[in-house]
């Protein structure tokens, strides 16, 4: 059998429904279950809702881990998750208990209806970019015209995004 190179992945999550800042912690404790070796994590971010704005703010973090799940089947496992702890997606973009995207895979680009990566809307995102360049500022994907911190700094977005606490990291 082929042993499947490990790739350091960097996922987005966001919550605005119920008690935000546990289900960001639940979400995270369960990553290394969906076989994602967590390597840091962002700072969590208070932000203003983007796209739909008639709901509440939303909380956001990145993780950067690692993993030899293939892009796919992680988001597969990242959705079954969102289902398990509860989240319904009733209004695109609308509120939910618990979000999962995966931003960066690697080095890799795919382009399907499943799944784009990097994540076709991160670039204009400031509740994405915002923990990620705080993580990664340098993280750079052949597709971008620049770094995570460039992106940052060049987004149109100019949604609130507040630092609200540090390593988000679930407590042992």
């Amino acid at each position: 059998m082929q042993e499947i190179e490990s790739e350091i992945v960097f996922l987005s999550l966001g919550s605005n429904v119920g008690d935000r800042e546990n289900n960001l912690r639940a979400a995270i404790a369960a990553l290394p279950e969906l076989g994602v070796q967590i390597k840091q994590v962002s700072s969590i971010y208070e932000t203003e809702p983007v796209d739909l704005l008639e709901q509440p703010w939303f909380l956001n973090c990145v993780v950067k881990g690692e993993t030899t799940v293939p892009p796919v089947e992680l988001l597969k496992k990242l959705r079954a998750l969102e289902k398990r702890m509860g989240s319904k997606k009733l209004v695109a973009r609308g509120p939910r208990l618990i979000d999962l995207d995966i931003l960066v895979y690697g080095q890799q680009t795919m382009d399907s209806p499943e799944l784009q990566v990097p994540h076709p809307r991160m670039h204009l995102r400031r509740f994405v970019l915002t923990p990620l360049a705080e993580i990664a500022p340098d993280l750079k994907h052949p597709s971008w015209g620049g770094t995570a911190a460039k992106l940052l700094a060049t987004t149109n977005d100019k949604s609130a995004v507040k630092k609200i606490s540090g390593d988000l990291r679930a407590r042992r």
